[in-house]
């Protein structure tokens, strides 16, 4: 016979506790995550059922919302052919993409840029003024600096056309000149997110044990070889993980920036239209709810897929930085 020790007996004579139990004993920390839970839940997941609308051609109805969703026709696919089809697809998708690569690219390169320069700053006054002067745009909004760009850019009081008719030029009337606008438009998304992007890569840099950069200057590595070899090695895992949350919203962009900055000017649309603001547009002008809803849920399926794939490509070759 198996000998039984006391351990053994209390072990056994433990009653297994229920869910209820155990929501009980950790009351305090689920009490402290309900405001957030219930958040996400009725702003997030209970909205995600009106996605039904991009398969209906929906009418509203005097008698409310959830009315007219039960009794508005099903339409299938219809919605997403129509969107497919139309001549502002392509421009779309064009300008969503391609403004969002050149974000992407940009903001990943002076990001980390910055967030090492800054890193390696020993003069903590002059710190923080580097880093207030580079964070104030970012909590400025759209709206505001609307008014500032039109002050620079407006055809007939605007500063740069005064400097250039200073210097013997002819005006630019910049919101009749869509050209120049990729330009302005990447400049602005970059120069606002700079120094808001660039705060996880320097916290990074600063968590780096200084005993690294002590082996390697006895070694004789010099600044660039110990950044090189000790710092991008070690922000590799953050910087892998933030890109991959970028590639899954390359099909979003900020309506702000794409929609308040040109003024909303009819002869920009080629080069300043985006999914965020054609789904505007289509509700304000149309009201084809069932299209832009359509349109929407585009934005969020491939944006799924993206983060998916590029998740996997990153667990392959590199297990440690992939995001699960």
């Amino acid at each position: 016979m198996e000998a039984t020790t006391p351990t053994t007996k209390k072990h056994n004579g433990k009653k297994k506790k229920n869910v209820f139990q155990k929501l009980w004993e950790n009351r305090v920390f689920f009490l402290l995550v309900t405001p957030g839970t219930l958040f996400l839940i009725i702003f997030f997941y209970i909205p995600v059922l009106a996605n039904v609308v991009a398969f209906q051609d929906f009418q509203y109805s005097e008698n409310g919302f959830i009315y007219s969703l039960f009794h508005s026709p099903f339409v299938g696919l219809q919605n997403f052919l129509f969107f497919f089809k139309s001549a502002d697809f392509w421009i779309v998708l064009r300008n969503t993409v391609g403004y969002n690569l050149t974000f992407l690219l940009l903001n990943f390169f002076f990001a980390i840029f910055f967030g090492i320069v800054m890193s390696q700053l020993r003069n903590r006054k002059l710190l923080k003024c580097y880093q207030t002067a580079m964070l104030f745009p970012y909590f400025l909004s759209w709206a505001i600096l609307a008014y500032f760009i039109y002050a620079f850019l407006s055809p007939d009081k605007g500063i740069l056309n005064h400097i250039i008719q200073a210097f013997g030029g002819k005006p630019i009337d910049f919101y009749n000149t869509p050209a120049v606008w990729p330009f302005i438009l990447v400049f602005l998304g970059v120069w606002k997110g700079i120094g808001y992007n660039s705060i996880l890569y320097f916290a990074t840099a600063m968590g780096i044990d200084p005993t690294y950069y002590e082996a390697a200057m006895i070694d004789g590595a010099n600044k660039w070889q110990q950044i090189k070899n000790v710092t991008l090695p070690h922000i590799l895992p953050v910087a892998t993980l933030m890109l991959i949350l970028n590639i899954g919203g390359i099909f979003r962009s900020d309506f702000g920036l794409f929609y308040l900055i040109p003024r909303s000017s009819g002869t920009l649309i080629n080069v300043t239209q985006t999914f965020d603001t054609y789904i505007y547009r289509a509700l304000t002008s149309t009201n084809d709810i069932g299209m832009s809803t359509a349109a929407g849920l585009l934005q969020s399926i491939v944006g799924l897929l993206l983060i998916l794939v590029s998740n996997a490509v990153v667990r392959k070759l590199q297990p440690e930085s992939a995001l699960f």
